[in-house]
């Protein structure tokens, strides 16, 4: 697999390796925090980064769930054999405790010249061990930080670190922190070759995931890649959100069953969600608490309608994680099927389902896109990108515009037709600007906008048309 995107992580990782190069501070040392999704490529990013570094360096990849004493031993056998000067003093050791494990590695480390130390799925490491935290902070305090190293530690349980480094917690600003997300609809481009109509397809599938994008061939048509994904069980495509889950929730757990009434059901509301979650609908207090651990893990998110009113009663949940959008609807239901060599079915049902499912699947992608491309010449009083709905979900306004949320000042209302080859007509146009004056802050006189791949039939009324190569652009 070539290396597709990630040059603005590898740039800050070479600008902070570059402060660790220059010297001059009062620690030498630096600390990174590098947090993103299993499968997302932080492993891959940080070993790209590391060998055109070209520095001393050892790298540990924590276990889950891993008994404390053999995690140490392997820690220690990760520095013996590494390219660190000071390797040999690891040699045959068996650390007792983290505190004595992260001494032999500064004991290792060069005091002349950089090095790069690598901890993979630290949260792992740190949570089979009482006290870990302080201890990483008071070996770093004393040994680590006067040394010329930069230290990443890694982790994709994003709560997880993002605890390491509040207020309250030992390490709490020793470290810079960085998120690795997804790559872009247009990293998924230049991989699979495709327009940018397909590439957003190709997209919602994959979910940016780089295991699973790079199965895409060149040439490849939508239908082709669920074809060959749906016919091996151990396709990245397939087995990539069971792994997401597993890594952060248990098969039986209630998140999962929400999940499943989110993603799986497509259910937006908190009574739908409810109701949809299992044989028996969960009790407020139970979902609520589920909810907050899907958000806080940034799997969901709330959406609540933008206008120059708060409507907090009114939020809509979705799927924010784009690596399970595709994967809790169309995947998941049809693993049995994969296991038993039928993906005839698994794909029948993506055929029936996908335009009315990527409908919908696609507005946070057009919303993101949108929030990169403004404020511009064109709107720049817009710094917020949302859309609108009342209670009864009649009418819904795919896009409005404002100057923030709750808005002052709405600029303008769209909607979004995701169609490859029907243009937008001036009926719909019409109907939008009928149903935009619900909305709070919309008038006659509101600006009227619209995004549609294939265009529009007239540009009467429209201030502007976006198409899907112009979102394309949104991403470096």
């Amino acid at each position: 697999m070539n290396f597709v995107g990630r040059k603005r992580e590898l740039k800050e990782l070479s600008g902070i390796l570059d402060v660790v190069q220059r010297g001059g501070r009062a620690d030498r040392g630096v600390a990174v925090m590098l947090r993103g999704r299993r499968r997302v490529g932080k492993s891959r990013l940080v070993s790209e980064f590391v060998e055109h570094a070209g520095l001393p360096h050892v790298y540990f990849q924590a276990a889950r769930g891993a008994p404390s004493t053999r995690e140490l031993a392997l820690f220690a056998e990760a520095i013996s054999t590494s390219s660190l000067p000071g390797a040999a003093v690891a040699e045959g050791n068996q650390p007792a405790s983290l505190t004595a494990a992260l001494n032999l590695l500064a004991a290792a480390l060069p005091s002349d010249v950089p090095s790069i130390a690598v901890i993979d799925e630290v949260p792992w490491l740190l949570e089979s061990i009482e006290g870990g935290a302080g201890e990483l902070q008071r070996v770093w305090d004393k040994s680590l930080a006067a040394k010329p190293v930069l230290v990443l530690l890694l982790g994709s349980d994003l709560a997880m670190m993002e605890q390491l480094t509040r207020s309250d917690q030992p390490f709490y600003g020793r470290a810079t922190e960085m998120v690795l997300d997804a790559l872009t609809p247009r990293d998924v481009a230049q991989m699979t070759g495709l327009g940018a109509f397909d590439a957003i397809d190709a997209y919602l599938i994959t979910g940016g995931l780089p295991l699973v994008a790079q199965e895409w061939e060149r040439g490849m048509t939508r239908h082709d890649f669920l074809k060959t994904s749906f016919s091996r069980s151990t396709s990245a495509l397939v087995v990539s959100g069971t792994r997401v889950l597993d890594s952060e929730f248990g098969e039986a757990t209630l998140a999962r069953q929400v999940l499943t009434a989110i993603g799986g059901k497509g259910e937006r509301t908190f009574t739908g969600i409810q109701q949809s979650s299992g044989p028996e609908p969960l009790n407020a207090t139970t979902l609520t608490t589920s909810l907050r651990l899907l958000s806080d893990k940034r799997v969901v998110a709330a959406d609540e309608p933008l206008s120059i009113r708060r409507a907090s009663k009114d939020r809509r949940w979705r799927i924010s994680d784009p690596s399970l959008r595709f994967w809790l609807a169309f995947v998941d239901p049809a693993l049995a099927e994969v296991d038993r060599g039928r993906p005839d079915l698994a794909l029948a049902r993506v055929a029936i389902s996908f335009e009315s499912w990527r409908g919908r699947a696609v507005e946070p992608v057009v919303r993101d896109a949108l929030q990169r491309l403004l404020p511009d010449a064109a709107w720049p009083n817009v710094s917020r990108v949302g859309g609108w709905w009342p209670r009864s979900n009649t009418p819904e306004i795919d896009l409005i515009g404002a100057d923030g949320a709750p808005a002052n000042k709405v600029s303008f209302a769209g909607t979004i037709k995701w169609r490859r080859t029907s243009r937008l007509t001036s009926s719909e146009v019409s109907e939008l600007a009928a149903s935009a004056v619900s909305v709070p802050g919309v008038d006659i006189g509101t600006s009227l906008v619209a995004v549609c791949p294939a265009g529009a039939s007239t540009r009467a009324r429209l201030a502007q048309l976006w198409t899907a190569h112009d979102l394309l652009s949104a991403w470096p």
